[in-house]
């Protein structure tokens, strides 16, 4: 009996050993090696960015010139005064904003700039002297007899940063402090123009903020403006439906040099830019225009534009190589049986540029040259487009598309025209702040729902390189924030965009598709049949044992009764 004891023992010792091996080292190997890889993420950081606070602090320099203080007064001049407001748009963002207004009178320089014969000319002798930093704004107060500025005009915008204010009469029994009082709100008037709106913020806030806190008018702006990005690429096409009348020239390579390189330019900081250009032969129209006897021409009313898009789009073409949006710049050349064509508004008023623009498209614009031959011209007719007058209204459709709105100041003020350059510094300047701040909220929106579907969906694999990018675009978003606050708007734009490339890269990367993982329930229908049958011996064995164990302990007890 000794050696059957001993071989029971042995079984029972071998039934446990490979228990103990399953249980400690198999189940434990095999859920860690079919278990879904997910790298850390910093998801309390993710949550912060759930509630946005914005604060957008912006420099004001106000400077006095000779004849508008006291000499008492100046001795008397603060060196600084802050202002804020704040604004809850709603429960998750807030916004504030600071103005910090610096003090100071003119230096002999400033002064013999300001003796210039006119107020643009004025304006680029300051520029010469000091450049204003991006974002902020420089108030020249200058006196109420000066000739600076015509008589119905109290503030003149330059094409810089800074501005020429006429200060208002004032008693002479009046205090530095009064005077200021009475100074701060032309100021104010004169920030609002030149640095941003309210509503520009707002309407920038669109992919956070409920439809019903932005205005009807910032929303159709927002909606007209293509949405930001780290490149576009810009595509002028000259449609010719009918070669065999006429034959189209068009400098189109020095035109985009004169009227449009300079504007793209200064929207470098903003995003790239690419330029291309074609020409369409036998391209018409998705809709034919009737000929409108009041005015002996052709007509295209304002609810067929619509139609005329798609079918032209069909023929531009895509370029592929690249994932950047498109803005679409068209010049139509009317056929000789349609000519001449012209487009009515809604009030059946003809549209003096004759052109059109689609938010977030481009623009069309009818060239008409059936003035330019005669009925007894020699077929084709050469002719030369004036690219002055098409580049005019594809660079103003340009700045529409492009969020650089037109502002509207209030009384008594002149804004000096951009020019060659195609856009002030100040106007720049607006649309950094937008831009900023939409990239802001695009950003912490991706973030964070990126966050809560990985929450949610635990099988999806999350790679070291997806890990990269969120927390790349979590340290971006604290920098933009940061550099919103202490007023820095270069490097607040700056690293805005680096917030939207890593958060939109790791958003759409590829290997972020829960479909192409197992989730738990399949992982274990999957591999119960393989381990069934190896499992059903060796738990068996070990009930065996467990009953084994239990009559042994109940003899043990009766034989001790």
């Amino acid at each position: 009996m000794a050696p059957l004891q001993l071989e029971k023992q042995r079984g029972r010792f071998a039934a446990l050993a490979i228990a103990a091996v399953v249980i400690v080292v198999g189940i434990p190997l095999w859920w860690k090696t079919t278990q879904t890889y997910r790298a850390w993420l910093p998801y309390s950081e993710i949550s912060e960015l759930d509630t946005l606070r914005l604060q957008l602090s912006v420099d004001v320099e106000v400077v006095f010139s000779r004849g508008t203080l006291s000499p008492e007064q100046q001795k008397k001049v603060p060196l600084s005064h802050v202002s804020e407001k704040e604004h809850e748009v709603d429960a998750k963002t807030g916004l504030r904003y600071r103005f910090e207004t610096k003090y100071r009178t003119a230096t002999i320089m400033e002064e013999d700039a300001l003796n210039q014969p006119t107020a643009a000319e004025a304006d680029l002798s300051l520029h010469m002297l000091t450049e204003s930093a991006c974002g902020s704004v420089v108030v020249y107060v200058i006196p109420e007899s000066s000739s600076l500025l015509p008589k119905d005009v109290n503030v003149y915008v330059g094409q810089r940063r800074t501005a020429l204010l006429r200060s208002t009469p004032v008693r002479d029994s009046w205090s530095l402090k009064e005077v200021l009082a009475n100074l701060d709100p032309q100021v104010e008037q004169v920030v609002n123009t030149m640095s941003f709106s309210h509503r520009d913020i707002i309407a920038a806030l669109s992919d956070r903020v409920r439809l019903t806190k932005v205005t009807k008018e910032s929303m159709a702006d927002s909606m007209r403006a293509i949405k930001s990005s780290p490149g576009y690429e810009i595509t002028f096409s000259l449609l010719n439906p009918d070669p065999k009348s006429h034959n189209l020239h068009w400098d189109i390579e020095g035109a985009v040099y004169s009227y449009i390189q300079p504007l793209l330019n200064k929207l470098a900081p903003i995003a790239n830019f690419s330029v291309d250009s074609q020409i369409l032969y036998y391209a018409v129209l998705g809709v034919n225009p009737r000929f409108d006897n009041s005015m002996s021409a052709y007509a295209l009313r304002a609810d067929s534009l619509s139609h005329v898009i798609n079918p032209v789009e069909a023929r531009l073409g895509s370029n592929a190589a690249s994932s950047n949006p498109v803005l679409n710049f068209l010049l139509y050349v009317p056929d000789a049986n349609h000519s001449p064509l012209f487009i009515r508004d809604h009030s059946k008023r003809e549209v003096p540029s004759n052109a059109f623009h689609s938010p977030r498209w481009g623009g069309i614009m009818v060239y008409n040259v059936n003035d330019m031959y005669g009925p007894n011209a020699q077929l084709p007719v050469d002719i030369n487009i004036d690219m002055a007058k098409v580049m005019g209204v594809f660079l103003a459709q340009l700045r529409l598309l492009l969020g650089i709105q037109h502002t509207h100041p209030p009384p008594g003020f002149m804004l000096q025209s951009p020019g060659n350059a195609g856009l002030t510094d100040w106007e720049l300047d607006r649309l950094l702040w937008s831009r900023s701040v939409e990239n802001i909220a695009t950003a912490s929106t991706t973030i964070t729902s990126l966050a809560q579907l990985l929450d949610q969906i635990g099988n999806i694999v999350i790679n070291d390189n997806i890990a990269q990018q969120v927390s790349s675009a979590v340290t971006s978003l604290q920098l933009a924030v940061a550099e919103l606050e202490a007023g820095n708007l270069a490097f607040a734009l700056q690293y805005s965009r680096e917030a939207i490339l890593a958060s939109e890269r790791a958003f759409f990367d590829p290997s972020l598709l829960h479909l192409l993982y197992f989730p738990d329930d399949q992982k274990f229908a999957i591999y119960i049949p393989l381990f069934l049958p190896m499992c059903v011996p060796i738990v068996l064995s070990l009930l065996k044992i467990v009953n084994e164990a239990r009559r042994k302990r109940a003899d043990k007890q009766a034989k001790n009764d």
